[in-house]
């Protein structure tokens, strides 16, 4: 058994949507690290995306999209297209919250974090499915990750309501979607990430010592402990896990006692 071989990326070919910035960024970081020939990321902002690229140099490639409408889809699809014979990796990471008190949520605000969450998954996972499947065998399947959240395996105590029902729709999803694309060789997974900083997660990014306080282990995540996470899933050390949800959360979801079992 050679290890680096069980955990290696080399010369695949990736696309993290949000890649720009927060886990996306932390997922990118970790695939070039595991030998991915090409990053693709996409992300609205395109200051965002420049920056990203500027780090880590020509093997990311940006590209400017908004994926909460379906045209953005096809567009970063078609581009991918034009220069990719095959798609090894797809990382459906690119989402949206929204936090209102109950009486005055808005349509708006459900709508946008559902479609983003829930709706832009499926159909780019549909768009890219022929470059999945061009890229899959047997011996070295295609992977589509879906980037979740503990907040679909738990309630949190913020009023983002589609936020925690898209996120838990994105887990069942996911093993539906598995179910389906595994007999094309492409498997399909997810990870619920806990307390990672970031611009959606401004509680970890600003507060970080209070969050962890209300962590098992008591830290917030780090790039080490996404990127791990992913490249697992994306490499042949993660090829007999399918449909799995993993949640990297320092124990939240699986290691958190109710407060009224906690020691004094």
């Amino acid at each position: 058994m050679n290890i680096n071989d069980l955990f290696s990326l080399e010369g695949r070919v990736a696309l993290v949507t949000g890649g720009s910035r927060g886990i996306g960024k932390m997922i990118v970081e970790g695939f070039l690290a595991a030998g991915c020939a090409r990053v693709y990321i996409s992300a609205r902002k395109v200051d965002e995306i420049e920056a990203t690229v500027l780090e880590f140099g020509d093997k990311v490639i940006g590209v400017p999209s908004d994926l909460s409408q379906m045209e953005g889809m096809q567009k970063l699809a078609d581009f991918i297209a034009e220069r990719e014979d095959k798609l090894d990796i797809l990382v459906n990471n690119a989402g949206a919250a929204w936090g209102q008190p109950f009486e005055e949520f808005t349509e708006a605000g459900w709508d946008r974090t559902m479609d983003l969450n829930v709706k832009t998954p499926f159909f780019l996972t549909q768009k890219l499915f022929p470059l999945l499947k061009a890229a899959a065998t047997k011996d070295r399947p295609a992977k589509v990750i879906n980037i979740a959240s503990v907040d679909g395996m738990r309630i949190n105590p913020w009023p983002t309501y589609p936020y925690q029902a898209s996120k838990s729709a994105v887990i069942q999803l996911t093993r539906r979607l598995a179910a389906e694309l595994v007999k094309d060789n492409i498997y399909v997974t997810g990870i619920g990430p806990g307390a990672f900083p970031s611009s959606m997660n401004r509680a970890a990014r600003d507060h970080e010592e209070e969050s962890a306080a209300g962590i098992p282990n008591k830290r917030v995540g780090n790039a080490e402990d996404m990127a791990g996470g992913a490249i697992f899933l994306a490499s042949r050390a993660g090829d007999y896990v399918i449909g799995t949800t993993i949640p990297i959360d320092g124990g939240i979801v699986n290691a958190h006692l109710p407060s009224h079992f906690a020691k004094p």
